[in-house]
């Protein structure tokens, strides 16, 4: 995890940098495809997400090390070739990883918030999320762990693979000529985002293409089907907590609701979208049914709202990177108090983007929960090397700003 938190503090400013660019770039051509409450909403669930992986917030169902020890029929030495392998392997069960994803409602419940935003850019590759709390990718790995291929390359290659899906989240490159045919490119990519009919749950690979023209899941970016994107049963929220968990209430609803005990089990497992009968034909839930002439979820907001809810991202990205530079300082109880305080901050302020009324709750629970951090546990305060008074005040402050930006619109 400090390995993790040290390469973050170069990872999130480079991704920034490069989101900054896209947005310098796409006011320079005239053809801007970012929106200030859809960019911050995906930065903050960037956020979210390496908050959860930094604190370890996951349980393991089975690790590839275990695996890899119980099934190996050979042992791939320290080589290029090993590398390599390495590589596809991970590749192939990204591919499968992401399929089950989009084919399946409780898998497509920590896969949604990636899909959730209404624009596609650079930013909303940083929608992760954090509601994958179950382990098993190793199960997936499995062609690796008979070939014997060691733990500490996958861990090497597992990050670099998912910031290799970073580069293709843009509208600003056209086709790439025969690199389709290789990898994925941001056309293809395109298309994948969307939710055009034709669109639909195609292209699933993640950094080669081969596999979508393998499996039967390959769709190129047509002329005449300009992409929209989203998901079909629209979110309409930037809380990035209300849309990793949105899905999974749904179901939690429909499962209740759902008169045969068979469909309260098997509504989990059953296709993405799918509800019990009984259950769709007495509470209908709204869905998007012509693409093109949905309005895409853009809540009012004056310039006071914008101008607290960028101030409150500053503070919470400032104290993100002072909390991962003194990372291995800090012991696991005084990380999970920090990481919480962060997350409360993010709730906070997405909340006032919705102009929703969550937005006070969150804040005068960040007071609290910063007095009975003082009360319970003081010594987070001297491990940080920021005064409690300071950040209680910043706190009372904020709630101050967030009534009045309410207002606002």
């Amino acid at each position: 995890m400090i390995s993790y938190a040290n390469a973050l503090l170069y990872a999130i400013p480079a991704f920034m940098v490069l989101v900054l660019l896209e947005v310098a770039y796409g006011h320079f051509v005239k053809n801007q495809k970012y929106r200030f409450f859809d960019t911050l909403s995906s930065l903050s669930s960037g956020v979210t997400n390496v908050l959860k992986d930094s604190l370890g917030l996951a349980i393991v169902l089975i690790s590839y090390p275990y695996l890899s020890s119980k099934l190996a029929i050979t042992e791939m030495s320290d080589s290029v070739v090993t590398w390599v392998v390495a590589f596809i392997a991970i590749d192939f069960a990204g591919y499968w990883n992401h399929r089950l994803s989009h084919h399946i409602n409780i898998f497509w419940n920590q896969h949604v918030i990636h899909h959730s935003s209404e624009d596609f850019n650079l930013a909303c590759a940083l929608r992760q999320s954090i509601s994958n709390v179950i382990g098993y990718t190793a199960v997936l790995l499995l062609p690796a762990a008979l070939l014997g291929v060691p733990y500490s390359v996958i861990a090497v290659l597992g990050p670099l693979h998912l910031f290799g899906q970073f580069w293709y989240h843009t509208q600003h490159i056209g086709k790439l000529g025969w690199l389709e045919y290789i990898l994925v490119t941001p056309s293809q990519h395109r298309v994948h985002h969307a939710i055009n009919p034709e669109y639909i749950d195609k292209n699933l690979g993640q950094i080669f293409s081969i596999w979508d023209r393998l499996f039967g899941t390959f769709q190129e970016e047509l002329d005449e089907v300009p992409p929209r994107y989203g998901v079909l049963k629209p979110a309409r929220t930037y809380n990035p907590l209300w849309i990793n968990f949105q899905h999974f209430y749904n179901l939690s609803v429909d499962a209740w609701h759902a008169e045969r005990f068979v469909d309260k089990l098997r509504i989990w497992f059953m296709p993405t979208g799918w509800r019990p009968a009984d259950v769709a034909a007495r509470y209908e839930r709204p869905i998007i049914e012509d693409v093109y002439t949905y309005e895409r979820y853009d809540p009012n907001s004056g310039v006071l709202r914008k101008l607290v809810v960028f101030i409150q991202f500053l503070l919470a990205i400032s104290l993100l990177f002072y909390f991962f530079a003194i990372f291995s300082d800090l012991e696991n109880a005084e990380r999970m108090l920090v990481g919480g305080l962060i997350f409360l901050m993010v709730m906070g302020y997405t909340s006032l983007m919705d102009g929703s009324k969550w937005a006070l709750a969150f804040e005068a629970l960040r007071v609290v929960y910063l007095v009975l951090i003082y009360l319970a546990y003081p010594s987070v305060f001297m491990a940080l090397g920021l005064p409690y008074a300071l950040l209680i005040g910043l706190s009372a402050v904020s709630v101050t700003a967030t009534k009045w930006a309410l207002t606002d619109e």
